[in-house]
Parts: structure tokens; sequence; C-alpha cells
């Protein structure tokens, strides 16, 4: 059955493996997770639980935010994602989980937001190679012809310029390389999608 707990990229580092390796990390602070609502098939149509982490500020909470946290006997979170397909019998409403959920060794699933890139032509966007350099080039570092000659029209999903990042990506089968219950830190071996102090969530490798 799948596990997860939320947490926030501190950034990365580096260890030595027993053989001497040197494994890059990255360290996810993972403190104050509670379980704020377990859903089920008859009420919800599906099985999953509700994490919050990240107590939110008052000034931002909202009315149902705050009497959604007060059923689990919680502040308001900042930061809520759902786990499904867990095993419902071992959460409570209000239970705090710990980075002990997961142990050195296991293969999870990381899932962040991407770094916002703004607005980038299609070389930086999509990888596409750029013009002749030479002169009476047109296209130095626009796209070429992204039209036909028998449709004279463009046809709807051309690669092009437009915004960059800021969306949702997980990253499979990422290593956990060390469990820091004391410190609420876990380390991942690798990098973890999105920037510095922006939230993760951490979850049982789908395919492992």
């Amino acid at each position: 059955m799948a596990k997860g707990i939320l947490g926030r990229k501190i950034g990365m580092t580096q260890l030595f493996s027993d053989n001497g390796e040197l494994v890059p990390v990255t360290v996810i602070q993972a403190e104050g997770n509670t379980v704020l609502q377990k859903k089920t098939d008859e009420n919800d149509g599906y099985e999953a639980v509700q994490i919050g982490f990240a107590n939110q500020k008052k000034n931002n909470v909202k009315k149902a935010e705050k009497g959604h946290a007060e059923k689990a006997g919680a502040e308001p979170k900042r930061f809520v994602r759902e786990v499904r397909d867990a095993e419902l019998d071992e959460y409570e409403v209000g239970q705090e989980l710990s980075v002990d959920l997961f142990e050195a060794g296991q293969y999870v699933d990381v899932t962040g937001t991407s770094k916002g890139k703004g607005y980038q032509g299609a070389i930086k966007r999509h990888n596409q190679g750029r013009g002749h350099e030479t002169h009476g080039s047109h296209f130095h570092r626009s796209p070429g012809s992204i039209g036909v000659m028998g449709a004279a029209r463009v046809f709807k999903g051309m690669k092009g310029a437009g915004q960059m990042g800021g969306e949702t990506v997980t990253i499979q089968n990422l290593e956990v390389v060390k469990v820091d219950a004391e410190n609420d830190l876990i380390l991942i071996k690798g990098n973890v999608p999105g920037p510095k102090k922006s939230y993760v969530k951490i979850e049982s490798a789908v395919k492992a």
C-alpha cells in the first residue's frame, strides 16, 4: 500500500557511501505532517489520506479551511495533498506523521512544482535547433516554417514560444539515502523538482 509525506526542499548536499562513492542528495524537511481527513469509497468514491503540512498564516486562513482543520484538531495548513491507495486502517484523523515512514534504501516518487522560467522562446523551451548565424538568415533563434502549404494554416499543438516552468512535475524511483527522524529530515539521491523552500510530496514508488 502507498505511503506518503509532505515536506519542504532545503537544498542539496553530498554524502559518501560505505564504499567511498560520492552521492549527491536533496535534503527535505518534513516536520509537522498531520492527517486532516480520510476519504473512503462510500463517501468520496475513492480511498485516500489527506495530509497537511506547514501552518497557514492566520491572516490568510479562510473560514472553510479553519473548520476543516478543527475537525482534525489541527491548525489550518498551507500545503495540503492526498495520498491515494493508502492503508486507511493505519491512519487516524489528527495523527502526526514522521519521516520514519520511510527508510534508507527505499525508492520513492517525488512531486513538486518546477522552477518558473517566464516567457521563453522555442529554442530554450523545447530544445529546438537554431538557424544559421550567417547574413541573410531570418531565424537565428526563432523557428523556421511552422505551417504547411496544403492546409495553409498552423496545426494545433505546434511547439512554440510561451510560458516555461511552474508546472507539476513528478520524478520517479528516487532512492532514499538517509532518514534523520530526530531532525525530521529525509535525504533523497539526486535532484527533485522545484526551487529551495518549495513544497514537495514524497510517496512510495509506483514502479518499484
